[in-house]
């Protein structure tokens, strides 16, 4: 089993990292070449382009212009300790062993804008750069053309080389957003999705930043756990979920929770 997650726009570099163990991004050229296109934007433009305030745009537009494909150790951080926003605050990989981290390495991938995949370990530069803007390039209007089949395949290549199975899972903990960026039909694997509801005015229901929470919870409840077969998360129950086999079916699997009031 493969997990994937999207990447947050959050990020933490103030905090030292617990381990000194990290590997280099896969795509790293590629980054390189977005990297290129988004240093000919001004600051004015970053900000149009993704919707940014002045401040917000003057911080990317220096990020870019820092940028460096020798990752420099000042600049750089392992990604599953850099990324900071709602996910990761369930994932909470601050607090996992070497050896979860370890085994996350082996198991969990996160999808990116700017680096394609990345494994946890794989050493990032701070960036702002969301898989559905349209920034024009070599191959086509945006980022899902940029990427083309090569998310794809980069998952393919590593759900054979970690799997015995003749059925391998890909359990997507990702966004709709980021999840656009891989072929269905060429993955050889079957994708489980979880969703995860909450009660609120008398019903289950999505709410945006609890779901994006238990997605990390998922996460770090397989790393903890070191499962391998994905039928083991009908199991997990972190801070309340439950599984509902009545209201989810063989590849969207429902959890809920009903909080007290």
């Amino acid at each position: 089993m493969i997990i994937i997650l999207s990447p947050a726009k959050s990020l933490d570099y103030k905090t030292p990292a617990q381990l000194e163990y990290a590997t280099l991004p896969a795509f790293a050229q590629d980054s390189a070449q977005l990297i290129d296109i988004l240093r000919t934007f001004s600051p004015a433009q970053i900000a149009t382009l993704m919707g940014l305030s002045d401040e917000l745009a003057h911080l990317n537009f220096q990020r870019y212009a820092d940028w460096s494909p020798a990752f420099p150790g000042a600049q750089s951080k392992q990604a599953i300790l850099a990324f900071n926003g709602d996910v990761y605050a369930g994932l909470n990989a601050a607090t996992l062993t070497a050896d979860a981290l370890l085994w996350a390495q082996a198991h969990l991938r996160i999808l990116s804008g700017l680096y394609g995949v990345l494994r946890p370990l794989d050493l990032m530069q701070p960036y702002r750069l969301e898989m559905g803007i349209r920034l024009p390039n070599s191959h086509g209007k945006d980022l899902y053309a940029f990427w083309g089949e090569r998310i794809t395949q980069a998952l393919n290549a590593e759900l054979g080389h970690t799997l015995q199975s003749a059925s391998p899972i890909l359990l997507n903990l990702a966004s709709a957003e980021y999840f656009k960026s891989i072929k269905p039909k060429l993955l050889k694997a079957t994708v489980i999705t979880p969703i995860f509801e909450d009660w609120k005015n008398g019903r289950y229901k999505i709410i945006s930043f609890y779901a994006k929470r238990a997605r990390g919870l998922m996460a770090r409840y397989a790393v903890l756990n070191q499962i391998d077969e994905v039928v083991q998360l009908k199991d997990f129950d972190s801070e309340g979920y439950r599984f509902e086999p009545q209201a989810s079916d063989e590849l969207h699997w429902v959890f809920r929770r009903r909080m007290a009031a």
